[in-house]
């Protein structure tokens, strides 16, 4: 599961970098949004785990990558409240996208999936229909999740 062990796979990539200050405790990999309402402390805005009304929702597509300065890895949750770091992904661009695991459905993904941004969560699911706004698709097979987990993805 996963590629390397990075979030960003793509050994070029040209999307955005961004810094902010990260609200909640999300794990790199997740899809953040601008917190509505909260005015910038030292010039950063304020991101939150993806929320909109349903899955899917159009929004930016903004990942949060692991804390590296302060020594933290793709699998350690940020403390709410912290300098954290995004990334914009362009597409066609490969990254571990944290997945959520789905009890009691079996979470089988195979190559081609695609996934779109869970409400709440910020972790990818499937796309329920193509009415929903997939951003990313699945680069690898996995079998029955058992928790949340990386896996690697290109943003479409």
């Amino acid at each position: 599961m996963a590629k390397g062990n990075e979030i960003i796979v793509s050994s070029e990539p040209r999307g955005v970098f961004k810094e902010c200050i990260v609200s909640g405790t999300p794990k790199p990999g997740t899809v953040m949004q601008l917190q509505a309402g909260t005015v910038p402390i030292a010039g950063r805005f304020t991101y939150e785990v993806y929320n909109p009304a349903a899955d899917g929702d159009p929004r930016l597509i903004a990942v949060l990558l692991a804390d590296s300065l302060q020594g933290k890895g793709p699998t350690d949750a940020y403390v709410s409240g912290t300098r954290g770091f995004l990334y914009v992904p362009l597409p066609g661009e490969e990254l571990n996208m944290l997945v959520a695991d789905i009890a009691g459905t079996g979470d089988i993904h195979t190559i081609g999936d695609r996934l779109m941004a869970q409400h709440g969560t910020g972790k990818l699911v499937v796309q329920s229909t193509s009415a929903n706004n997939a951003t990313f698709q699945c680069l690898e097979t996995v079998a029955a999740l058992t928790a949340d987990a990386l896996l690697w993805c290109m943003r479409v």
